[in-house]
């Protein structure tokens, strides 16, 4: 009987042993994963975790698409995104969607937080025609958003950044903080969509990271203006340039001296204006700084 019962359990225990696992579900071994914690006005990184390789993933965030590219494998898939400083606290839902290579699909909804953050009022002085310009000035403006509007549109499908984003001034101090509300001649004019550096006339200004040129020209507002496409929609504009030193076609490096700083267009003084653009959103340059950006495939 003893032995009876002893192979029994040796029995039971062969074929637990020996049993395959059985799988969890599929759609449970995917997901999405959002660095850092996100306040309006603030650029994140969306990772996918998939549990087989995939051909495309896209994704639509606050009404925008958002493109994804790739990392180490085809599991695991990344963007770059943000939130317009404008956008009102509150939850918001970021869809995804997968097409697999063993030709199914998946679908991943997540409702993503977004935080207030603290933005300041700044009264500051400019000449009368850049509070309320004049008809000349308006037709100005209005043919310089044309030209932004196109080069705004032309962005490349990869990644054409290289490594981490760095500032395009060496110890050059913050002057004006992204998101402050300001307020032209006591009137309230913008919400500033960027970060600005004292900076004397003439200080080099390097590009933040590598890109494709897509504007560099004299805009009324802006000044001399410069735009360096990153790819898949985030953009950095570099404003009130001295000289520009690139032409619109141009590939940049990271750390290349594009433009020298100055106070042309709408400037209370000599300094550069940095803007960081995704999808028509403006994010934080510094915060964007701060992140540790992924790697694509083809990097590696």
């Amino acid at each position: 009987m003893r032995m009876c019962l002893q192979g029994f359990l040796l029995i039971t225990a062969i074929l637990s042993v020996t049993r395959p696992a059985v799988c969890s579900d599929m759609e449970g071994r995917d997901s999405i994963r959002i660095t850092p914690d996100l306040t309006n006005g603030a650029p994140c990184v969306f990772a996918v975790t998939l549990h087989d390789n995939a051909w495309a993933v896209t994704g639509k965030w606050q009404g925008h698409p958002v493109a994804f590219f790739s990392g180490a494998n085809r599991r695991m898939w990344f963007a770059v995104a943000g939130v317009d400083v404008e956008v009102a606290p509150g939850n918001y839902p970021l869809a995804i969607e997968a097409d697999l290579k063993d030709g199914t699909h998946v679908a991943l909804h997540q409702d993503v937080a977004v935080g207030e953050a603290p933005y300041e009022k700044v009264p500051l002085s400019v000449p009368d025609r850049f509070v309320e310009p004049d008809a000349a000035a308006m037709k100005k403006i209005a043919a310089d958003k044309i030209v932004k509007d196109r080069a705004f549109a032309n962005t490349a499908s990869k990644p054409q950044w290289t490594g981490d984003f760095l500032p395009p001034l060496n110890r050059a101090p913050q002057s004006d903080s992204f998101g402050n509300q300001r307020l032209f001649n006591g009137k309230l004019a913008s919400v500033h969509r960027g970060l600005d550096y004292h900076a004397k006339p003439g200080t080099p200004v390097a590009a933040i990271n590598s890109g494709r040129v897509v504007l560099a020209k004299p805009l009324y507002y802006e000044g001399g203006c410069v735009v360096v496409d990153h790819g898949l929609g985030l953009m950095s504009v570099y404003m009130h340039l001295l000289k520009i030193e690139v032409k619109v076609g141009s590939r940049v490096r990271r750390g290349q001296v594009i433009a020298l700083s100055g106070a042309t267009g709408r400037a209370t003084g000599p300094h550069l204006h940095l803007g960081v653009r995704w999808e028509r959103n403006y994010l934080d340059p510094a915060k964007l700084f701060l992140i540790k950006m992924p790697k694509a495939e083809y990097e590696r």
